[in-house]
């Protein structure tokens, strides 16, 4: 398993904060498991744990955010990654997109997206979102998951 591990940090992947509400609840979670799946309509995949909160307020508004982190943000990285905390929406500066997700002012960039559809994959579910509004935020370049290190704990699942 360690192999496996040592080979999967090789897939580029970059980090990503997804900010998620439903009416004026909001919550957000680290995300590396992001990508996008088709050009029209432009859509976005995120890969999330369906028992964590983050997934029941998405599942229940139907929107999200998608904010690109930069290098120098592990500090974000690291407390949106975590579970339990409190006041889960307490670092960074949060403003609302068109659809109502918030969104990160300290990111890169955004995408501002509504749920299209999902699919049960292994532990997690793949959440299709169409990108509505997407917008570059501030200069810098994009965190990679190898960046991370074993920010995660990913270690300790394989």
């Amino acid at each position: 398993m360690e192999e496996i591990e040592a080979v999967l940090q090789q897939i580029t992947q970059g980090v990503y904060v997804v900010g998620v509400a439903d009416g004026e609840k909001t919550h957000a979670f680290t995300a590396a498991w992001v990508m996008q799946v088709s050009f029209s309509a432009v859509l976005l995949a995120i890969s999330i744990n369906p028992e964590h909160h983050s997934y029941q307020l998405l599942k229940k508004g139907g929107v999200c955010s998608i904010n690109v982190l930069s290098r120098d943000q592990s500090n974000i990285a690291a407390h949106y990654g975590q579970s339990g905390i409190k006041d889960k929406m307490s670092v960074g500066t949060w403003a609302a997109a068109i659809t109502g997700a918030p969104v990160l002012q300290e990111s890169l960039a955004y995408f501002d997206c509504k749920v299209s559809h999902e699919v049960s994959a292994g532990d997690h579910q793949l959440v299709v979102c169409e990108v509505l509004e997407a917008r570059k935020i501030n200069v810098g370049d994009a965190m990679l998951y190898s960046d991370t290190g074993d920010m995660d704990n990913s270690e300790k699942l394989y």
